[in-house]
């Protein structure tokens, strides 16, 4: 009967450890904290394309998160989309949707590649595993651009055409608010923040950068540009 006694206790005892655990997990969620960041150039009109990251200063903890995958599509002799920001340890694929030849490089610093001429789907990915701004370019397309950010942070957001990102699921702690465009006419300085937790925060930044402009794209040439 003792035996009996002790094994209910014990089953009682690792349920209730379940229970409590899950318990916690499932909170943990709802302790995080929001922030909302609204870009807008000097003239206070909203600006897309801008990249917000939002970097965690000494001292404060931020989980690990799983390795993510993109893709960066040519299309219609673009790059789509024309900003794309990424984690690092993040595999970029570059499918080309056209039907021609594509020939995709880059020459930065933070992650020199060349995909050489191929159409579908191209023979390898990219993996950026440096912080910094690739540019990027088609060797056959001159007219072809695109950037893309990698940083050091799962916090991150490109703003849509209301100049306005919203990040969520944030720890508690101190954090570096850093803004960049591929049209910003100076370096900016990162923003200070303090995030507490189940916060929802919101701050503007305004930044000198103007809207890209449409480069020059002749009429299709079939024979030309296979």
């Amino acid at each position: 009967m003792n035996g009996i006694i002790n094994e209910r206790r014990q089953f009682l005892l690792r349920t209730c450890i379940g229970v409590t655990f899950i318990a916690c997990f499932a909170v943990f969620p709802a302790m995080a904290a929001s922030l909302t960041v609204n870009v807008n150039d000097l003239a206070g009109l909203p600006l897309r394309d801008a990249v917000v990251s939002v970097v965690a200063k000494a001292g404060t903890h931020v989980p690990a998160h799983a390795p993510r995958t993109t893709e960066i599509e040519q299309k219609d002799r673009e790059f789509i989309p024309y900003v794309t920001v990424v984690q690092t340890g993040t595999q970029v694929t570059f499918p080309n949707r056209d039907a021609l030849l594509h020939h995709v490089y880059s020459f930065s610093p933070a992650k020199s590649f060349e995909i050489k001429l191929y159409s579908g789907e191209p023979p390898r990915g990219v993996l950026f595993d440096k912080a910094g701004i690739v540019t990027i370019g088609c060797n056959i397309h001159d007219w072809m651009l695109g950037y893309i950010q990698v940083v050091d942070t799962p916090y991150f957001a490109k703003t849509g055409a209301d100049g306005r990102v919203v990040i969520n699921d944030i720890v508690a702690g101190e954090f570096a608010v850093a803004v960049w465009h591929p049209t910003q006419r100076a370096p900016t300085i990162a923003k200070n923040l303090k995030i507490e937790s189940r916060e929802t925060a919101a701050i503007v930044l305004a930044l000198d950068a103007v809207a890209p402009k449409k480069r020059f794209k002749p009429p299709l040439d079939s024979v030309r540009y296979k």
